[in-house]
């Protein structure tokens, strides 16, 4: 027993001279990385002359935050994650029941997005839901739609798409082009802006036929980024940056408006007090539907034999060849079917907003919603979910902790260290669960038993 105390005793303080020392380490590198960033800003004085104020506090928390973190994983998290594995190892394996949740998890959660904005709207009251319904359930809601399309390229597929964000421009465009200009109806237009996008997906379906890897994800990118440059340049048509305003609102199939001044107004037809909330839970049930829609046409995709070839692709493309599946019409639908419900969701943000700018659709955006996909689990619909509502309503909560300006200064903005947040949310996703949230996932086809896929015996990435 002496033995065992001696030899334990040097490993104990050898973890923790470890743990000080990668902490100290850490905190230099931070140090480093955000001198610029966090403890010097720019501002202009009464002179309109720029000038450098000097964050240090800031810095210091930031510093000291990521070398206790770092402190912490060395120390206490990692050894706790390596004798977990080692327990996981040793013990035998038990397959237990999904329980009722598990088993019935996508209708729990269909349930409680219906309940959602009554149920805000009786604990924040008509206007103090608004931002509720229209920052954190449409904007989550939105994204999902775009990340479950996006995951028919990508997850389903095997295609790497950088300019996704172009297809969800199209949608928009359309829809405020022909609403502006010849008056229709939101429901003509919304079918017509699938197709229009849809169209453009078999446009940049076309060229990339042979292209795999690194050089389709560079193709799709300068597409996207034409489809930005066109809309900026083309001002006779997009009025260029200025962007598209008076879009007209969407109505309930003409029975009632949204309107204040309009005699079917919907207030006015159910003895209503005025409010903009009507409008907001009428599009938030929109998108919802619009959520549901893609995720059975996408559930129902997969079992067919297009969908059963797109896996097959994604795993191998010579393969894929060699069973005599027409990889050309493979692609094309996978880029057309995507591309469609981009341009859906592109012309609900159209409807939303009231004003389209080519500003909305930067690169940017088509990072942010890989990211989504890739961090939920590629061809995990559920999965995909979660991360968004993690990403983006994470983002959209840092404007509701004004908490934070009493630690770091009246001057501190939550909101703009979102990207940076972001980015640490994927390094540690990444880190904590290389292939999504959802490693596993169940086959399309399956004989006599249906079994989930653990993600060790899943390529890398494709879990």
């Amino acid at each position: 027993m002496a033995a065992i105390t001696s030899t334990a005793a040097p490993a104990g303080d050898n973890l923790l001279a470890r743990a000080l020392r990668e902490a100290f380490y850490a905190g230099l590198i931070a140090l480093g990385l955000f001198f610029l960033l966090v403890g010097i800003k720019t501002d202009l004085n009464i002179r309109n002359q720029l000038i450098l104020v000097p964050r240090w506090g800031l810095l210091a928390t930031v510093v000291a935050l990521v070398a206790a973190g770092r402190f912490v994983t060395v120390a206490f998290i990692h050894p706790a994650v390596e004798r977990r594995k080692a327990a996981a190892a040793t013990a035998p394996v038990v397959q237990r029941e999904p329980g009722f949740v598990r088993r019935n998890l996508a209708a729990i959660a269909i349930v409680l997005l219906a309940v959602f904005p009554p149920a805000v709207m009786y604990v924040s009251g008509l206007q103090g839901s608004l931002k509720w319904i229209d920052n954190f359930g449409i904007q989550i809601l939105i994204y999902v739609m775009l990340a479950w399309g996006l995951n028919i390229v990508v997850g389903l597929a095997g295609l790497l798409d950088l300019g996704y964000v172009a297809f969800y421009a199209v949608g928009a465009y359309s829809y405020a082009l022909l609403g502006t200009h010849f008056g229709l109806s939101f429901w003509i237009l919304l079918p017509a802006a699938g197709i229009m996008a849809a169209f453009w997906g078999i446009i940049l379906g076309f060229p990339v036929l042979r292209l795999r890897g690194d050089y389709l994800a560079i193709v799709t990118l300068a597409f996207g980024e034409i489809i930005r440059l066109v809309l900026i340049n083309w001002r006779e048509v997009t009025r260029g940056s200025a962007g598209i305003s008076g879009i007209p609102k969407v109505d309930f199939f003409g029975w009632f408006t949204f309107n204040v001044s309009d005699p079917n107004y919907i207030a006015k037809v159910f003895d209503l007090p005025v409010s903009g909330v009507y409008y907001k839970v009428f599009l938030y049930y929109l998108i919802l539907l619009l959520c549901l829609l893609t995720a059975y046409v996408t559930i129902r995709l997969r079992r067919m034999p297009v969908g059963r070839a797109w896996e097959a692709l994604r795993e191998d493309e010579i393969a894929c060849r060699s069973l005599g599946i027409n990889t050309t019409t493979t692609k094309l639908t996978a880029f057309a079917i995507g591309a469609m419900f981009a341009g859906f969701a592109g012309s609900f943000f159209a409807a939303r907003q009231g004003f389209v700018s080519p500003e909305s659709f930067i690169f940017l955006e088509s990072a942010i919603i890989l990211a989504i996909v890739v961090l939920g689990g590629m061809g995990s619909l559920i999965g995909i979910a979660i991360a968004a509502a993690l990403m983006i309503g994470g983002t959209e909560i840092l404007r509701e902790l004004t908490f934070l300006k009493q630690v770091f200064g009246p001057d501190f903005t939550p909101e703009l260290y979102r990207m940076l947040l972001f980015g640490m949310a994927m390094v540690i996703v990444m880190i904590w669960k290389p292939r999504g949230f959802v490693g596993s996932r169940e086959p399309t086809a399956f004989l006599h038993e249906r079994k989930a896929i653990s993600a060790s015996f899943t390529k890398e990435g494709h879990g």
